[in-house]
């Protein structure tokens, strides 16, 4: 279906206070954002989320590959969670690029029935960002809407934003997940069969497959839980090309302690709640293992500090 099929088929039984985004890792700046909605919505509408499948820097910097905080079905969940009873989805197109403020404005009216319209810190709907506050109040006065800006969430002196927190990720820093994110950052994949080199050192790992377009911290030894069939476990995770073996591909690989069954084919959720080292090439196998015995151990302190956080 095009994007004005899907906006006509959400057909909301009533009004609608509506905000238009991306969200992506749904942090605390958007929440803020999407528990404004649901207020000025009270009893009398339904609050709704206009979201994009992608960034739409995909589509106006052809060739620009963006990572994201996290699945689109997550964040779509996650959107719900805060108290939207509406989600619609779009891809954002070429075609959607060009589509003027007053005419998304319009579609936003005939098909969600918006009576209002909220948006975020710095946004501006439309092509080439025409639809900024004063121009979409403009429009409900035309269209029979009134429209809203909320102010950033700041903490420690600057808004949250995702570009913040994917940059926190990418460097390995978790410590800031929590604060900004309002949760830790994790990732679900599947166990897929690697090569066992884990196996022969007396640490089976997991090999997790993961999305190609989430976002992965950066290299190095992580303490993590890793939630299988509904259970939480402690593990130690590698992210990295495994240097001390010379090999190349970037791989999550999951060491869950105190833990023996079969994982293949399993999906497995992964938390990350704090780098303990940097990814490091050893001169030999007996001193990777007595490295990884290390590890195992600080992630241990690590994991039991946060269970009894």
């Amino acid at each position: 279906m095009t994007f004005r099929q899907i906006l006509a088929s959400a057909a909301p039984s009533k009004g609608t206070v509506v905000t238009v985004g991306v969200f992506d890792g749904v942090h605390k700046g958007h929440r803020h954002l999407l528990h404004r909605v649901v207020e000025l919505a009270g009893d009398q509408y339904i609050p709704a989320v206009v979201t994009f499948s992608n960034r739409p820097i995909t589509v106006l910097r052809p060739g620009t590959e963006p990572s994201y905080l996290t699945t689109l079905d997550q964040r779509i969940e996650l959107i719900k969670q805060a108290g939207i009873e509406l989600v619609v989805c779009l891809e954002f197109t070429h075609e959607l690029s060009h589509v003027s403020a007053a005419d998304f404005a319009g579609m936003l009216s005939e098909s969600l029935n918006m009576k209002g319209l909220v948006l975020g810190p710095d946004s501006a709907l439309g092509r080439d960002r025409q639809g900024d506050l004063a121009f979409m109040r403009q429009q409900g006065e035309r269209l029979d809407f009134w429209a809203e800006a909320v102010e950033p969430l700041d903490i420690e002196g600057k808004p949250v934003k995702s570009r913040r927190i994917r940059e926190a990720v990418a460097s390995g820093n978790m410590d800031v997940c929590p604060e900004l994110l309002g949760r830790y950052h994790s990732l679900t994949g599947t166990v897929v069969v690697g090569d066992q080199r884990g196996r022969t050192l007396g640490f089976p790992t997991a090999n997790v497959e993961v999305d190609s377009q989430l976002l992965l911290p950066g290299d190095g030894i992580y303490a993590t839980w890793a939630t299988i069939d509904g259970k939480r476990h402690q593990a130690a995770t590698s992210i990295g090309v495994r240097p001390t073996f010379g090999l190349t591909q970037r791989l999550v690989e999951v060491f869950v302690m105190d833990f023996s069954a079969d994982l293949y084919g399993k999906t497995v959720g992964v938390e990350f709640i704090k780098k303990v080292r940097d990814q490091e090439r050893f001169d030999g196998l007996d001193a990777l293992v007595k490295q990884i015995h290390q590890d195992v151990d600080e992630c241990r302190k690590v994991l039991n500090q946060d269970r009894i956080r």
